[in-house]
Parts: C-alpha cells; structure tokens; sequence
C-alpha cells in the first residue's frame, strides 16, 4: 500500500473532481488498483476515459453537485481545472473534507518511494518524457510513467509498472486553485531534463523571469546526489542552473558543452548523429528533436543503461500522437496534426517538416488558441515563424471575447507581416471558411501541417473528407 495510506490507515475513500482529464482519470485508476474506494466526478463524461473509468468499477457522477460528496469521502482530489464556484468544491470546503491537488497525490501515493526522473522545458516535454519511458521500458526496467500526451508505443500517457523509477512530464504551469507553484516541485525529483526555458502562459506568469524563478525552484529541491540533464545551449537553461547542488551533464551542439551532438544528417528512417562516441538514428526529424533526444540517451546511460541497448531501442519509437502525426493522405495531399502554438515550436516544426518532405509545398494552419498566443504577446514572432511556411491560414481567436480588445492577437497584422514576406497568407473566422480558401490553391504533393494545442473544430476530419481521392 502506499505511503499515505500507512501513515493514515482512515482513508479508504477517495473522489477525484474533474476525473476525466487524462492524468486525473489514469491516477483515479491506479488508485483503484491499490485498493481504494475510488468515485468521482465531471461535467465533460465521454469515451474513452469514462469508459475506462467504468472497466474499472469506478463510479463517475456526471455533474459537479454537492450530493456527490453525500459519500463523505476521506479525501477529496481536485483536479487542476477546477476553480472557486464549482458548487461540488464550494460544499468540500464548507464541510472541512480533506483533499489535495493531483501532483500532491501523485508525491504522497507513489513517488516517495521511487526514484523520479522528471522531464521539464517549454517545449519539448511531451516527446522527450515519452521517449525515454520508451528507453527505459525497452531496456527491461519497466518504469512507470505520467505524460501529458498519448505515446504510441504505450497507447496511454500514464501507467503504473513494476520497475523502480517513474518518469513524469514535468509542467511548469499552477499546481490547482490552492497550489500555484509550478507542478513540477512536488515530483521528488531525482534526475531533471531541462529542454528550454522560455515564456509562456501569459494567464498565470506576467514574464520570463517568473517562469525562471519556478525552474530555479526546481533546480534547488533536486538532491545533491540527483542530476540535471541540460540544453547547454539554451542560455536561460544554463542561467537557472547556476546555484544547483546536483551534478549538472550539459548537453548540446555547442562547443562549450560537456557532452556535444555532432555530425546531423536526415534521411528516410529519421535523423543520425553522433553523442558519447556513438552513432545514433531516431525516427524524428529537426535539431531540437535530436538536442531533446540526446539528453534521454545521456539520462538513460547515467542508469546503466548500455549504449548499444539505447542504440537499439531508439529506431523503435514511434512517437506521439498529435507531435506531426501524419493523419491522412487522399490526391497526394498529406495532412499532418501538430501540437505547436509557441513562436519557437512552430520554427522548429516547420524546419523540421522542410527535413521530412524535402521538396514539397508546405501550408501552415494555425489556431490562436493557448492563454499565450491568443494574447498580443508574440504579435511580431508569430509572423517570423509561420513565415517559414509556403503559405499560411490562420483562423479566428478561440474565446477572443474573454479578453480585452487591446490585448489580443492583431491576427490581422499577422497575415499582412506574413503577406509582406512574400509568403500567400488568410485569416478566416472558422474551420470551415479556412477549408473553403485552402481547397482551391491545393495540389499533389502539397502537405497541410495543422498547428493547434486543441480540436480545431474538427478541422483535420473536415479537411480530409473534402479532398476529392
């Protein structure tokens, strides 16, 4: 049993608000499995978590109400969405019941007696955390993981395995509406990955030097026999290392770095290079996933994992969904689904798709959509990036009316910055005008790169059944 139980025999029953979010309804499962009476509930109840959920015995109230808690559960999750004025939480805190954020019930169930290797960065965090529980998984030592996307060789983002390490995609965003240091400091870690360290969730850091203040916070709790795997060439990476206590691996293509990436070259099967000595191909594409790449092997290495193990394993992977996940080809036409919303990983992207389809007409379908790029924050670096592209659409700013006029997105000027690069660029209110304008300039071989951190409005699935075959 876990740790908390034994230090507080009286829990036996715990409910999850918010229990379909992806990491919330995988946590309410292993808790289940460590004999729990496991309820909860949420107003978005729909497959597959809730029917996972339901496999599992688990009961899930659809609505937040305050009979829900009618139960009197010993201990009460709240889920990170969930906020003041949700009447299920209101009547919690009326009546006094216990209760903790995910990450502190991830620390107090599971991590304590773990060893914790913890993946963080502004970008990048998804991949590298899901390759090297790949690495690890490969090598026999069946580690448990928690990722914030779906790895397609594990077909979940979250597990709970035999072996002795835990890997965790380790987010720099507020813990819950009680909780609003970074995620990450609750996960013990004992070895870091530092991708990148640059601005972003303009909702709840007001610069980069508070996002720099949570890394360093991080940096400090890492113990003196931990290690942090760095990008020694990403400058802020490097400035909120200084006052670490662990043992720092800088990794990189630099010159200064202690350990150095050399010798890149794209093919068919991904990308090759060269680190410790070794000759390395990852099924990936773009500089900054063989940098992210690079820092799992040194991790993994740093466990006695044999290069010659990690050499094998790596053509192996097979990526994430949604990270250029190819989802259709009709009439030569590829159309591609991709997470990036930030300036920087859409540069990255880009680069790296010009790597993948050498030759080809890229298109770039971007939604504003995260609490950074709906925001006038990156007016001039969003043109710069999408730029790179061989045309561009852009659609409307999802939930435009919370914010004020002055503080969104100009996506206007976007296309006009764009336009002035010579680059062809729209911006269209919906999916379905943006289908309309793309459709006429499409030819064979063309690919349609879909840059989103949400559903798009079905834009993938729309745009595939109005290509004629």
């Amino acid at each position: 049993m876990s740790t908390l139980k034994n230090e507080s025999p009286s829990i036996q029953k715990i409910h999850l608000i918010g229990i379909c979010g992806t990491a919330m309804g995988s946590v309410a499962g292993m808790l289940h499995d460590l004999g729990y009476q496991v309820t909860g509930s949420d107003e978005r109840v729909y497959p597959p978590m809730s029917t996972f959920l339901e496999h599992k015995g688990i009961r899930i109230m659809n609505g937040y109400q305050p009979s829900n808690l009618d139960h009197r559960p010993d201990l009460i999750v709240v889920g990170n969405a969930i906020s003041r004025g949700n009447p299920e939480l209101e009547h919690a805190l009326d009546q006094r019941l216990s209760y903790m954020s995910l990450p502190e019930t991830l620390k107090h169930f599971f991590l304590r007696s773990s060893h914790n290797l913890v993946v963080t960065g502004t970008h990048g965090k998804t991949t590298t955390t899901s390759l090297l529980a790949w690495l690890f998984h490969d090598a026999g030592k069946a580690p448990s993981f928690m990722i914030g996307g779906i790895p397609l060789n594990f077909q979940q983002g979250c597990q709970k395995q035999s072996g002795a390490h835990w890997i965790l995609e380790g987010d720099e965003y507020d813990t819950a509406f009680f909780d609003k240091r970074s995620k990450f400091i609750h996960y013990l870690p004992e070895l870091v990955i530092i991708n990148n360290v640059e601005f972003d969730h303009a909702d709840i850091y007001a610069n980069l030097d508070e996002i720099k203040k949570s890394f360093r916070h991080l940096v400090g709790i890492v113990p003196r026999n931990g290690m942090i795997v760095l990008n020694a060439d990403d400058p802020n990476a490097l400035d909120v290392t200084r006052q670490a206590h662990a043992q720092l691996l800088e990794v990189g293509f630099s010159e200064n770095a202690a350990i150095r990436i050399t010798d890149l070259q794209a093919g068919p099967d991904g990308t090759s290079f060269t680190l410790l000595n070794t000759r390395f191909t990852v099924p990936l594409y773009g500089r900054h996933n063989v940098h992210n790449t690079a820092m799992t092997l040194v991790a993994a290495h740093s466990y006695q994992i044999p290069l010659q193990q990690l050499q094998k394993s790596l053509p192996a992977f097979r990526g994430i969904k949604r990270r250029m996940e190819v989802r259709g080809e009709k009439a030569g036409i590829t159309v591609v689904d991709d997470f990036g919303h930030h300036p920087t990983a859409l540069t990255e992207t880009i680069a790296a798709f010009r790597q993948r389809y050498p030759g080809r007409r890229l298109w770039a379908l971007f939604e504003p959509r995260s609490n950074t790029t709906r925001r006038a924050i990156f007016q001039k670096e969003l043109p710069e990036a999408l730029a790179q592209a061989d045309g561009v659409l852009i659609s409307a700013i999802a939930r435009a009316e919370q914010l004020d006029p002055h503080d969104r997105l100009n996506v206007d000027q976007v296309v006009e910055d764009i336009r002035k690069k010579g680059r062809p660029a729209w911006h269209e209110a919906d999916a379905n005008a943006l289908i309309e304008r793309l459709l006429p300039e499409l030819k064979s071989g063309d690919v349609v790169a879909v840059f989103s951190n949400g559903g798009f409005d079905g834009l993938i699935e729309k745009l595939l059944g109005r290509i004629d075959s």
